[in-house]
């Protein structure tokens, strides 16, 4: 471990984690690996795509199925260690100390989701949790939930944060993740000691005005709304059923050119110029027009026409609209040489003319507010003893090797155990912490393990998050979940994310 220097930290301790007095790493910003994930404008189209097409991304999202089992043989004793004094940050509101006992687990509001697009560019979930910081606005979750390890991008595409989500509900919002933080030598090295991130998001948003009608000039004052719906175009036979669905939308007349109908009729279009092909495909082959309705116009040029001087007949012209062509005068007898006229042959046709609405909606989203605000966050304990026992939250799914099919992933569960040190060379994690649990899936990944939960409260201090899971006695069934040590250094990291400001992606027009 490298040398920190020591800073006091103001605040008070939990009951049996620290002494009153509190003594926290300083942080080097060369430890910090910071990566943007979306601007403001772009956090408007984010929240569009996930609740675009009535949340389909959402409702399609399949749990993450990157780096999670973890093969048991490589799960062994390892020797996590404190780098400086043990330190916590209290929860948001619960900075003074409580003291309140429930014997039920009351499931905290500050665990959700995030959804992002993987390398296979297909719409994939894990667990994280709302934590403390300055603005309200972070998050915590498994490094690898945000930095994409498969396609070596820099991280995962339109990440976002839901808290509470419960089959394409979004309770709270959806929090847009503005920018990434991680360890160094996870962003470079992938190393499993820190595998974990902290994400700062924007403020929620819930979409408004569902399907609300605007006029065309009104839709294009909020351009950044088309994401999430575009205008809706419909093509009707007549003018009157046009005009009985036209609503705040515009009509603009549509030529059928499947269907030829006689010059004058009703619903029919002008004389249109159309190509000699086209003349052929209407006629069936043959050269006769069909009066009124395909129609051919000949003109005799003279043989010295700019159109026709110096070149071989027959050719088109460049649109196909105008076919030249040259007439043999067969010459009487006795006579030569023979004769040429020229002509040019134009081409056109009547069509029926349908009558295309299109028609604008727009939905607009309302600001929410802040994270932590809605939904509180908890705090972080680091350099902890290895033993204490933790609650881990999170939304496990999927079956056991063995079959078993345990969770769903679709309802947020919890465990309960004491924290023992782990090593898993497979992930490069030689100071990783373990704790028995039955959570299953790629979806308990990010799973939040809470030291000191308090019931009634519904907030402890985040001391781990879920990066692997195994079967440790060889039994077919996943019984352990591990996490990297929770150390000066990760505390670095959360410094470094807690201080960034984010704000609305709401734009004001």
């Amino acid at each position: 471990m490298k040398q920190r220097v020591l800073l006091p930290l103001g605040g008070l301790a939990a009951a049996g984690l620290l002494s009153s007095a509190l003594v926290t790493p300083a942080h080097a910003s060369g430890d910090v690996a910071a990566k943007p994930l979306a601007s403001q404008t772009l956090a408007w189209e984010i929240a569009a795509f996930w609740y675009g097409e009535d949340k389909a991304n959402l409702i399609g999202a399949t749990p993450y199925d990157v780096e999670t089992k973890v093969v048991a043989k490589h799960v062994s004793t390892g020797g996590p260690a404190a780098d400086t004094k043990p330190g916590i940050v209290p929860a948001i509101g619960d900075e003074k100390k409580s003291t309140a006992r429930s014997k039920n687990v009351n499931l905290p509001k500050t665990t959700g989701k995030v959804f992002f697009i993987g390398a296979d560019r297909e719409p994939h979930w894990c667990t994280a949790t709302s934590v403390q910081s300055n603005y309200r606005n972070l998050v915590a979750t498994a490094g690898h939930c945000v930095y994409d390890t498969e396609s070596n991008s820099a991280t995962l595409d339109k990440w976002v944060f839901i808290p509470g989500y419960y089959q394409a509900k979004t309770p709270w919002g959806i929090y847009v993740g503005k920018q990434a933080y991680t360890h160094y030598d996870y962003d470079v090295y992938e190393d499993g000691d820190r595998d974990y991130a902290f994400v700062t998001v924007y403020n929620g948003v819930l979409p408004d005005n569902s399907g609300a009608e605007v006029s065309e000039s009104e839709y294009r004052k909020y351009p950044r709304t088309r994401a999430l719906r575009k205008p809706e175009v419909r093509v009707y036979e007549t003018r009157a059923e046009a005009l009985a669905n036209k609503g705040k939308g515009t009509i603009e007349e549509v030529v059928d050119t499947g269907h030829v109908v006689a010059h004058g009729t009703p619903g029919s279009s002008d004389w249109l110029g159309v190509t000699r092909g086209e003349y052929l495909r209407l006629t069936g082959g043959a050269e006769e027009q069909i009066a009124g309705k395909v129609e051919r116009t000949d003109t005799k040029l003279a043989a010295d026409d700019p159109a026709v001087k110096d070149r071989t007949l027959p050719y088109s012209s460049s649109d196909g609209k105008k076919y030249y062509w040259a007439k043999e005068i067969k010459p009487a007898e006795g006579e030569t040489p023979a004769e040429y006229e020229y002509y040019v042959s134009e081409f056109c046709a009547t069509y029926d003319l349908d009558y295309k609405v299109t028609r604008y909606f727009v939905r607009t989203f309302t600001d929410v507010g802040r994270l932590g605000d809605n939904v509180g966050g908890q705090g972080l304990a680091y350099n902890q003893k290895i033993g204490k026992p933790v609650h881990v939250f999170g939304y496990p799914s999927g079956s056991h090797p063995d079959g078993n099919y345990a969770y769903t992933g679709k309802t947020l569960k919890w465990s309960y155990g004491k924290t023992f040190a782990a090593s898993a060379a497979a992930i490069k994690g030689e100071e990783l912490v373990g704790v028995k649990s039955s959570f299953t899936g790629e979806g308990s990944i990010g799973s939040s393990w809470l030291l000191n939960y308090n019931n009634g409260r519904r907030l402890g201090y985040l001391n781990g998050v879920t990066i692997g899971l195994a079967d440790t006695d060889k039994n077919n069934r996943i019984d352990t979940s591990v996490s990297p040590y929770f150390d000066g250094e990760l505390y670095g990291v959360y410094k470094a994310a807690a201080n960034l400001w984010s704000g609305s992606i709401v734009p004001k027009y």
